[in-house]
């Protein structure tokens, strides 16, 4: 895939009106030859160094090397998934759970997460930065104004200027300044400022997916947590069954109170499960809290359950040539690139003459007598002749940078195929796991059932229905968590295909 990813030639440049020389002869221009060059770019105008040009899209058709569209064998009663290839995710896509509460409380928590509204904050910055360079391709018209009292010396105007007189003088008017940007400086500036710009832009985008994710898995830990909690109170009132069951052998004279002691030491720790379940509750409800920007004190989370929520059956994902327009991370990485092209054009056209005009306009007089108008009107030329090598080095190092910058995009669209391969297998094997759970658990219930029959009629001790219990209940626990990541890695499937999350902010406009 990396090899198919087209590269920026940055050693190009673009110009409007001719083909300029290459850089290393941007000093070799004398005399007359210069003039009508300048002239001729003034009228035309240009840009030296690279245009940008987007990496060509990868040509992989699939993640893995042995394709499926079947994620596992969740077993019978379960949902079974499978991929649709090639179709589109909707940017909603927690609504595909099945759950109003949920798509309640993501909508919250995207309209009111402190974050998003950092991430929001710094793209309305960029976006005025674009606008700052932008400003640099109009005149520049400032106000300006003095006012001085004033004694010549006989030195100044010669010997009888000794008897002037103190005066008070005043000027006041505007001054212009344009800076022609022949070889494109500027729009190179404004073109950086807005690659910057659409950065925080899809800096934003993997904001929003990211709390979009964080509170879609708040409230599986949520509803995980309760289904244990459900379950351990099952258990001990399993436990207090026994206990009874016990005791009344006990008095009877079939049990020893060494059972009654081992079924009260069963019912004790099985009781200590719960403070630890507890607090993995408010945590996660204390989580959820945070993200939807509110404070544990002024907003109560949910009380989620497995059981409202739904897995969707089929799921979409992009195709590799799509999923890098549809990743945040990627379209980011891409801009980034397109920042580094820029700055190569920026310290290309460092290289080059730089011509500037400027005018002033004022009213001059006494403040005592009369005043008159006054004006100026100048033309600037700077070129770069000897900088040490400096300009050069330069330019050299942001070439630099966009060799790095596009290494990292590479790596970038390396690793969301790898998230997406890996939440596939996740996928596959957590159907598999619930499955195996479930008949784990089917076994123990049938074992715990016998050893309790066994029990009754003298056959089995209260250690053997002890043990069948605990395998029992590890089991039900099992098999809620496996439950779990299976919604786990369906939502974490949904985030490695870029959530469909469409770009809220607006198409920063073109430099050029």
């Amino acid at each position: 895939m990396i090899t198919q990813l087209q590269t920026v030639h940055a050693g190009s440049f673009h110009a409007t009106a001719s083909t300029l020389p290459p850089v290393k002869q941007a000093h070799s221009f004398r005399g007359p030859a210069l003039a009508g060059f300048l002239a001729a770019l003034a009228l035309g105008g240009c840009t030296v160094g690279p245009d940008f040009s987007a990496p060509a899209r990868p040509t992989e058709q699939a993640y893995l090397a042995d394709p499926k569209t079947e994620l596992g064998q969740a077993g019978t009663g379960e949902i079974e998934q499978r991929l649709a290839l090639g179709t589109t995710l909707r940017s909603d896509w927690w609504t595909s759970m099945g759950s109003a509460t949920l798509n309640q409380t993501v909508s919250l928590a995207l309209d009111k997460n402190k974050t998003l509204e950092v991430a929001r904050a710094n793209l309305a910055k960029a976006g005025e930065q674009v606008a700052v360079e932008r400003g640099s391709l109009y005149p520049q018209v400032d106000a300006a104004g003095g006012i001085a009292r004033r004694q010549y010396g006989a030195s100044f105007l010669g010997p009888e200027a000794y008897s002037f007189p103190a005066f008070s003088a005043y000027t006041g008017g505007v001054s212009v300044n344009y800076d022609l940007d022949v070889f494109g400086d500027n729009h190179r500036r404004i073109e950086l400022a807005a690659a910057d710009a659409q950065v925080s832009a899809e800096t934003l985008n993997a904001a929003r997916l990211a709390v979009a994710g964080d509170t879609v898995m708040a409230a599986l830990r949520i509803a995980s947590t309760r289904a244990q909690i459900d379950v351990v109170q099952n258990v001990i009132e399993s436990d207090q069954e026994n206990l009874k069951l016990v005791r009344t052998a006990n008095g009877s004279g079939v049990a020893s109170q060494i059972d009654v002691t081992t079924a009260q030491s069963q019912l004790d720790r099985d009781r200590a499960l719960l403070p630890p379940l507890h607090q993995q509750l408010a945590a996660s409800e204390d989580a959820l809290t945070i993200l939807v920007g509110k404070s544990p004190s002024a907003w109560q989370a949910p009380a989620f359950s497995l059981a409202e929520m739904t897995l969707p059956r089929n799921i979409p994902l992009a195709v590799p040539s799509e999923l890098v327009r549809a990743r945040p991370d990627i379209r980011a990485a891409e801009a980034q690139l397109h920042a580094a092209n820029a700055a190569v054009g920026v310290a290309t056209a460092d290289l080059y003459p730089k011509i500037t005009l400027s005018a002033e306009v004022a009213d001059e007089g006494l403040t005592s007598g009369p005043s008159g108008a006054a004006w100026s009107l100048l033309g600037g030329l700077t070129a770069p002749i000897f900088h040490g090598g400096s300009l050069e080095a330069n330019r050299r190092g942001a070439q630099d940078a966009y060799d790095a910058a596009f290494a990292q995009y590479q790596q970038t669209v390396l690793a969301a195929f790898q998230q997406v391969a890996d939440n596939i297998h996740g996928l596959s094997n957590a159907a598999d796991a619930v499955n195996a759970e479930q008949q784990a658990l089917d076994s123990a219930g049938a074992a715990l059932r016998l050893a309790r029959l066994g029990y009754g009629v003298g056959t089995a001790g209260i250690v053997q229905v002890l043990d069948a219990q605990r395998l029992q209940q590890l089991a039900e626990l099992n098999l809620v968590q496996a439950r779990t990541r299976r919604y786990a890695q369906t939502v974490s499937l949904f985030l490695a295909a870029g959530g469909g999350i469409p770009d809220p902010a607006p198409e920063v406009a073109s430099a050029k």
